[in-house]
């Protein structure tokens, strides 16, 4: 039996509706959203583009001139979009059953690839060895993709752990493994940031293919495992 989470559904503009569940972060919750945003994967409706999955919510693209067709009576394009996603949210057949990826993600904690890391120790009041093996013990869930394309934002970190965000953003290099608040993730390109970084992974996060066409290396539901490589194996990777 699944478990039941409310909801509420409002548009997004006039081409998209966001499933609300509230305003948490819960594995099960992040379950139950990947569940639904796998099945419409898979069972594309009508008129639907494509949806995007955050942390208690899912937002779901259509197009309007797909759904016009439908109309009856009085509705409105949004109400049928509306009562699509409500047949498939009441659809237990949409509830979790798909396998998540396992990704294991080397990361080098070595104070040149790690500018925060030392601050941290220091904060936290323990040794570095110890907040590397805090962080790269937990089993860490994809809740979704934002801010820079293919930056997956994981939780929870271990509370021992926990950083503020910096209140001054600070140039950061790509494949850099930040915390902040209860979540860690790993910037994929070059860019501004305000998380505090203790480390930073060799693989490649963000690659462009043929046709100009990108990648990205996490998907949101993954399962990420850190384990702790060495400079060398870094620079070797």
């Amino acid at each position: 039996m699944r478990t039941y989470f409310p909801y509420t559904i409002f548009p997004l503009g006039d081409t998209a509706l966001t499933v609300d569940f509230g305003n948490c972060i819960d594995q099960d919750l992040s379950a139950h959203v990947m569940g639904i945003f796998k099945y419409l994967q898979s069972h594309p409706l009508n008129g639907f583009i494509e949806c995007v999955p955050a942390y208690s919510s899912l937002t779901v693209f259509y197009n309007p001139g797909v759904l016009k067709k439908e109309i009856r009576n009085n509705e409105t394009i949004s109400e049928i979009a509306r009562e699509k996603i409500e047949e498939i949210l009441e659809n237990k057949s949409c509830a979790l059953t798909s396998q998540f990826r396992t990704v294991k993600v080397p990361v080098c904690y070595n104070d040149a690839l790690a500018p925060d890391i030392r601050h941290i120790t220091r904060e936290k009041k323990i040794s570095k060895q110890e907040l590397i093996s805090i962080h790269s013990t937990p089993e860490y869930r994809v809740y979704m993709l934002g801010f820079l394309p293919g930056f997956a934002y994981m939780g929870e970190i271990v509370e021992k752990i926990r950083m503020p965000r910096k209140p001054t953003p600070q140039r950061v290099h790509a494949g850099s493994v930040g915390i902040a608040g209860n979540q860690t993730g790993i910037y994929p390109i070059n860019s501004p940031g305000g998380w505090h970084i203790i480390g930073r992974t060799p693989i490649r996060l963000y690659e462009k293919k043929d046709n100009d066409n990108f990648s990205t290396f996490f998907q949101p539901g993954d399962i990420v495992q850190f384990y702790s490589i060495s400079r060398d194996e870094f620079e070797n990777y």
